[in-house]
């Protein structure tokens, strides 16, 4: 069972995305996208929204409730 972090790399390298510029599609540092997907820390709720719209997944999806 995959975790939020690696859903989240997954995601991005399946997009060939850098971290770097999925950080700044998000308005974000781009150690912001390497904490997330080593689990060092958890987006706020509004980040989850933002991340699951962005990738058009479900939130339960990145949270691991579904597949």
């Amino acid at each position: 069972m995959e975790n939020f972090g690696e859903r989240i790399k997954n995601l991005r390298e399946e997009r060939n995305l850098t971290q770097s510029v999925l950080a700044k599609e998000l308005n974000v540092d781009k150690s912001t996208i390497a904490k997330y997907e080593t689990n060092s820390i958890s987006p706020s709720c509004q980040m989850l929204i933002i991340l699951a719209k962005y990738f058009s997944v479900s939130t339960d999806y990145l949270l691991g409730l579904e597949d």
